[in-house]
């Protein structure tokens, strides 16, 4: 390496003099979108679904359009990947001019970036159109995994477990896990979930747990703070019945939920699971099931959930940051959000707070033939404490995971 020459050394001490800018304030927001105007936002978002992807890439270009922020799409396959990126770089030293700008963030990940004093803000209760939103109605807005968000992430999509079926094969699906346990006996190989630490596998551990432990109020607690081996007992006993009666016996599990449609297609598999209402319908319009699939939930209740973007502390373009996610809770960004030829997600928006031709436009959105209305979904179950997930995942994993 080259040694700095004394011009080098001086300039860098001049620079190291000056103040780092101050964080931009999200209560100002003219000041944000001036700030943003010709920043690049690196955006951590999972790149598992070509769906998710070209939605990205569209709220990109709108944002790109309308106030001059680019966006660039860094696809994880993990967002742990992402987090460990910013522990490295608080670890370095690196406190400013992070190459992390935003995350599409939950649960486990959101409560250790939030513990370890990892992110931006408070910001998200100033974006305008948090205005759009209605907290007081769906708490899941402004709790992750029961982990309160205090304006530390912003929600852009609402998420609702549901199971798939084909009615031209399972035209009476089973709708608890005992009465999946037993379909499953009578129909081995039929039925299959994604292999944790996948977010949906780890989902199907979590309903589980929800549907077979005798008081689910106490999944609200961290783990450690439970019996934790008596409230998971049934859990286990469950997943040791079931095992070999799933799709290769349990020796082998799709990686992702995106894994399983073409299970589902090829007529592998009649039963799945998915996080999304509306993904079924997508799926349908987009030709990767057949349009004899629908979506049903438990007789007790299904999990629902927001998902969440987060800033972290040292993002170097925290203003374009706070803009795209402004922007992806926008009416415009929402409605095409849910439209089922796009992605099918729910719409963190309240439709009273809405313009009315907005309103309408939700109003008038066809949402697929395998879409459950709401009155069909029912209240959503909330989330166990992250810890659940954490745990019971990594004890699947010595249980299961190694064949």
């Amino acid at each position: 390496m080259r040694p700095a020459s004394a011009l080098t050394v001086a300039a860098a001490l001049a620079l190291a003099a000056v103040p780092a800018l101050a964080d931009p304030d999200p209560a100002d927001w003219d000041a944000v979108l001036a700030e943003a105007r010709g920043q690049t936002v690196w955006f951590n978002a999972w790149g598992g679904s070509a769906q998710a992807n070209d939605f990205i890439a569209w709220a990109g270009t709108r944002v790109a359009e309308d106030f001059g922020v680019t966006v660039e799409h860094v696809k994880l396959s993990d967002t742990a990947d992402a987090v460990s990126r910013v522990i490295a770089e608080r670890t370095a030293g690196t406190d400013a001019g992070g190459a992390v700008d935003l995350i599409w963030i939950n649960g486990p990940n959101f409560a250790a970036m939030k513990d370890q004093g990892l992110l931006f803000g408070p910001w998200a209760e100033s974006l305008p159109n948090w205005a759009l939103v209605d907290p007081a109605a769906n708490a899941a807005l402004t709790a992750d995994f029961t982990v309160p968000t205090e304006g530390l992430e912003a929600p852009w999509a609402m998420a609702q477990v549901v199971f798939w079926h084909d009615t031209a094969r399972v035209p009476d699906p089973p709708r608890s896990m005992p009465a999946l346990l037993a379909w499953a006996e009578a129909n081995p190989g039929r039925f299959t979930y994604p292999q944790p630490p996948d977010f949906l596998g780890t989902t199907f551990l979590k309903q589980a747990l929800i549907g077979l432990v005798p008081d689910p109020a106490v999944l609200q607690a961290p783990a450690e703070a439970t019996e934790y081996d008596a409230v998971t007992a049934p859990l286990w006993a469950f997943l040791d019945a079931l095992t070999p009666h799933l799709w290769r016996e349990g020796r082998a599990y799709p990686a992702t939920g995106e894994a399983v449609k073409p299970l589902m297609a090829d007529g592998e598999v009649d039963l799945a699971i998915s996080f999304s209402p509306g993904a079924a319908s997508a799926a349908i319009a987009n030709g990767e099931l057949p349009d004899t699939v629908r979506s049903y939930v438990l007789d007790g209740g299904t999990i629902g959930n927001a998902s969440f973007v987060a800033i972290p502390y040292n993002a170097n373009a925290k203003a374009g940051a706070m803009v795209l996610a402004n922007f992806l809770m926008s009416p415009e960004a929402q409605l095409r959000m849910q439209d089922p030829a796009v992605l099918g997600w729910g719409t963190v928006l309240a439709m009273d707070r809405l313009a009315p031709d907005e309103a309408a436009a939700f109003a008038a959105l066809d949402l697929g033939i395998a879409t459950l209305g709401p009155a069909d979904l029912g209240t959503a179950l909330p989330e166990p404490h992250p810890s659940w997930m954490t745990r019971i995942a990594e004890d699947w994993a010595a249980r299961y995971g190694a064949k």
